[in-house]
């Protein structure tokens, strides 16, 4: 089983971004699908995630910005970035649940100049 997280790069405060996150070698048995970041110097937190069955979930520092999205049918998870703040810099970590189990892609880096 394989993540493959894309879509970081550098952008201006107030720009765009969207992330994906595909997962490759199961075909069955994927459970959450979400995204979490770290900031230099900080743990990891939790961005985003999106429950095979059930509501979207998001932290509040993102809520109303960003937009997480699945399709099952690719294995894939997305994360549409809107409104970037220079605070929202990090490598940014897809997470999936697989048979109970959570792993992590590799992480991509998003960079938010002001």
């Amino acid at each position: 089983v394989q993540l493959q997280a894309s879509g970081g790069g550098l952008v201006q405060a107030g720009g765009s971004l969207t992330l994906s996150c595909r997962v490759s070698g199961v075909v069955a048995g994927i459970g959450n699908m979400g995204w979490y970041r770290q900031a230099p110097g900080k743990q990891r937190e939790f961005v985003a995630t999106y429950p095979e069955n059930g509501n979207q979930l998001y932290s509040d520092s993102v809520k109303d910005r960003f937009s997480i999205s699945r399709n099952s049918d690719k294995n894939t998870v997305y994360l549409q970035m809107n409104s970037l703040k220079p605070e929202d810099t990090a490598v940014y970590y897809c997470d999936v649940q697989i048979g109970g189990l959570h792993l992590w892609g590799q992480g991509t880096l998003v960079t938010v100049s002001s």
